[in-house]
């Protein structure tokens, strides 16, 4: 299956991508502001052949959901309205950490990290789904 994992953010929203073997998660893209955010992702998981979504929830250390995961919440229905696939939740505490880790020993500037960041958090959010998912 094709999974299209989304680390959501108000300024910039992170893509990733799975192969069909469900073995190898990659950083796809950043989509920058709102606008027109639901049919940017709509056309994604049409041109890429997408079969779910895995959309990363922002968690609080204590496992409670705070602001952040009730507008996760609030933008999986909103994507549920325009897509017909469907959508799981992935615990995303420390996918940016670790993003930021990978990219600290790539020699780009600071733009072309911040760029970035937010593809390789998705990636790392879609990771640790597989795992979790083949674990079972």
């Amino acid at each position: 299956m094709r999974y299209l994992a989304i680390d959501y953010g108000d300024k910039r929203t992170g893509l990733a991508i799975c192969d069909h073997a469900e073995t190898i998660a990659s950083p796809l893209a950043v989509i920058q502001g709102q606008k027109d955010l639901l049919k940017k992702i709509a056309d994604v998981v049409e041109t890429e052949n997408v079969e779910a979504i895995v959309l990363g929830l922002p968690l609080n250390m204590d496992d409670s959901q705070g602001p952040q995961a009730r507008l996760i919440f609030k933008f999986a229905d909103q994507l549920k309205e325009h897509l017909n696939i469907p959508i799981h939740f992935q615990d995303e505490r420390l996918s940016t950490f670790s993003a930021e880790g990978k990219l600290a020993p790539a020699d780009f500037t600071r733009g072309k990290k911040r760029k970035w960041l937010d593809a390789i958090a998705a990636a790392e959010i879609l990771e640790e789904f597989l795992e979790q998912k083949n674990v079972k």
